[in-house]
């Protein structure tokens, strides 16, 4: 069974840049494709971006291309998603999560479709 954990959340102006991670404490996360979804106060959960494992091939929800930027080191058992040019609509409590197989799906914003899921951690943009 795999345990992930999330950290690196915080508080931030808009404009600026926060970097989670999401390490596997217990089992591998290797052979799996991983995601990142998030969920703000009243709304539901939101796929955010997706990498496979494999081939490192990566997805994004429209809202964040060309802000966030997803990565895995398969070595160290670790995910990433460096978040640049924060705005007010990124405010959500972010979750990290394993995919059902390598290669994320084709409907990887489905947050069904992932398990293992961290506690979460909390972005704030605010002015």
């Amino acid at each position: 069974q795999v345990r992930l954990v999330e950290s690196g959340g915080g508080s931030v102006q808009p404009g600026g840049s926060l970097r989670l991670s999401c390490a596997a404490s217990v089992g591998h996360l290797d052979y799996h494709a991983a995601g990142w979804f998030r969920q703000a106060p009243g709304k539901e959960r939101e796929g955010v971006s997706c990498i496979s494992s494999f081939d490192g091939s990566t997805h994004y929800v429209d809202s964040v291309k060309g802000r966030f930027t997803i990565s895995r080191d398969n070595a160290k058992n670790t995910m990433s998603l460096q978040m640049d040019n924060l705005k007010h609509e990124d405010t959500a409590v972010y979750y990290c999560a394993k995919g059902p197989f390598g290669r994320c799906p084709s409907d990887y914003n489905n947050y069904l479709r992932f398990h293992n899921w961290g506690q979460g951690s909390q972005v704030a943009v605010a002015s």
